[in-house]
C-alpha cells in the first residue's frame, strides 16, 4: 500500500476518533521510526482539512526524511546496528516514487502550527539528524518541541523496555 494509502488511513482513524466524541484535546499522536513521520504528514493533512489538531506528538525515532540525507546517516553508519542507508532508500523506493515529497517526508514541509512534540532520538542512530532537524525546524517555526537524545542507544530503544531506559519511558 503505497503513498498516501497510510496517510490516508491515518486521516480515517482520527476522523473515527471524533466521530465517536473524543474532541482533539484528548487524543495524543504516537509513532515510530515511519510512524513518528506519519504523526507529522497527518497533522498537515488535518489541518489542511479544516479540523482541529491534536493536543500532541510523541515521536520515537521518527523517519521523516526518506531521502535519508542527513549527516548521521554517514556518521552513525558504522555503530547503528539495526539499520543502514541502503535498506531505508529501499524501504522509501517501495513507499513513494518522490521521497522528498512533503507530505512523505514531512521534514521539507512548513511545520508551523504543529502541536506540541516529544521526541526521543538514539544517539548511535543513523535517523539521528531526522530527530534533530525536525526539532531545529518545529522550534523555528515557533512550535513547542522537546528532543531527548540517549546516547550509546539505537534506533527506538525504548521499545526495548531496558531498565536504564525506565525514565524516558515514564516521561513519555
Amino acid at each position: 500500500h503505497p503513498f498516501p494509502a497510510a496517510l490516508d488511513d491515518a486521516l480515517v482513524s482520527y476522523r473515527y476518533l471524533l466521530s465517536k466524541g473524543y474532541t482533539p484535546k484528548q487524543i495524543t499522536l504516537s509513532g515510530e521510526s515511519a510512524g513518528g513521520g506519519l504523526c507529522y504528514s497527518l497533522c498537515q493533512r488535518i489541518a489542511g482539512e479544516g479540523l482541529e489538531l491534536p493536543a500532541c506528538i510523541i515521536a520515537v525515532s521518527p523517519w521523516v526524511d526518506l531521502t535519508c540525507s542527513g549527516p548521521s546517516y554517514e556518521e552513525n553508519k558504522n555503530v547503528d546496528p539495526s539499520l543502514s542507508r541502503k535498506l531505508l532508500l529501499y524501504y522509501a523506493k517501495g513507499y513513494t516514487d518522490d521521497p522528498g515529497d512533503r507530505m512523505a517526508s514531512p521534514l521539507f514541509s512548513d511545520l508551523t502550527g504543529m502541536p506540541p512534540s516529544l521526541i526521543y532520538v538514539g544517539g548511535d542512530e543513523i535517523m539521528r539528524s531526522d530527530a534533530q532537524s525536525l526539532h531545529d525546524k518545529l522550534t523555528a517555526q515557533g512550535c513547542e518541541s522537546q528532543l531527548v537524545i540517549s546516547e550509546d542507544r539505537w534506533h527506538a530503544y525504548l521499545l526495548y523496555g531496558m531498565e536504564e531506559d525506565k525514565a524516558d519511558f515514564e516521561r513519555m
